[in-house]
């Protein structure tokens, strides 16, 4: 009986630290359920400042809208559907013309074997799969919707790339060097698309259709710098910042410049955000 008291104190003494500290990780990396509560959205801009002390002034602003009036928009930009709704453009009934008789498709990175895999949604099933180059990370649709590019960041190599794809026959075509493409995004104006170099912790603008490199914005504050969302306007754009804790940063699309960043108070990473 002693024995197995004895066998039960031990137990005890070395689950006690571990559920302590799963339970300090767990808090530390989720966000505060205070925005369940009272019916927001955890990752909307309102909770987000309200859990920040080192927000700065204009880094969440909103921007004003009047009812029944268009959207003032950069010069290039489509207008926008409905200024209530950011992601208006992108409902079912609102596919571009430029993609009518395209095959739906599915394209999966694989970032181990160096390759895509073609998923046919109906069927689920596995049509075609060809190599990229090294640690593909995103596939991304192009501005004018007529190229999907796959990312191939090159881990830690220099060996990054960009590969097209198209997306009306579903095959690849040359790679072009890169450098870090972790992700890809498009600036509103269709001008640049905007390669969010993650390690070096910086954006390079390059023209859309060759990839050569335009300009460079550095982030040296946003460590780990990866997704991102637009204002409905497109003079701005919020990207996460991964690593070393998680945060934001703002940065001016019209005179492409990082405006402030967003820190959080409590450790986590921030993988994406949308605002309603």
């Amino acid at each position: 009986m002693r024995r197995h008291s004895f066998r039960w104190f031990r137990m005890v003494l070395w689950l006690g630290p571990v559920v302590a500290l799963r339970g300090w990780v767990g808090g530390a990396a989720l966000p505060s359920g205070a925005g369940d509560e009272q019916g927001r959205s955890l990752c909307s801009a309102s909770s987000v400042a309200a859990r920040t002390a080192q927000a700065k002034p204009g880094l969440l602003r909103k921007i004003r809208i009047n009812p029944g009036e268009p959207v003032q928009t950069v010069l290039g930009m489509p207008p926008v559907l409905d200024a209530g709704n950011l992601y208006s453009g992108t409902a079912p009934d609102r596919l571009s013309p430029t993609v009518a008789g395209e095959a739906s498709r599915i394209y999966v990175p694989n970032r181990r074997s160096n390759s895509v895999s073609v998923i046919d949604p109906a069927t689920l099933a596995v049509v075609d799969r060809f190599p990229v180059g090294p640690s593909p990370q995103h596939v991304v649709p192009t501005w004018d919707l007529r190229t999907l590019w796959v990312a191939n960041n090159g881990a830690r190599h220099s060996s990054g790339s960009l590969t097209p794809i198209d997306p009306k026959t579903g095959k690849p075509g040359g790679a072009i060097p890169v450098d870090d493409p972790y992700n890809l995004y498009f600036t509103p104006d269709g001008k640049s698309a905007i390669v969010v170099a993650e390690r070096h912790k910086r954006l390079d603008f390059r023209d859309p259709q060759t990839m050569a490199l335009q300009q460079s914005i550095e982030a040296p504050s946003c460590s780990g710098i990866n997704h991102a969302d637009f204002s409905i306007d497109g003079r701005y754009a919020i990207f996460t910042c991964e690593f070393r804790g998680g945060g934001l940063v703002k940065i001016d699309l019209v005179n492409r410049k990082v405006l402030s960043y967003l820190r959080f108070p409590r450790r986590g990473m921030e993988i994406s955000c949308w605002s309603t």
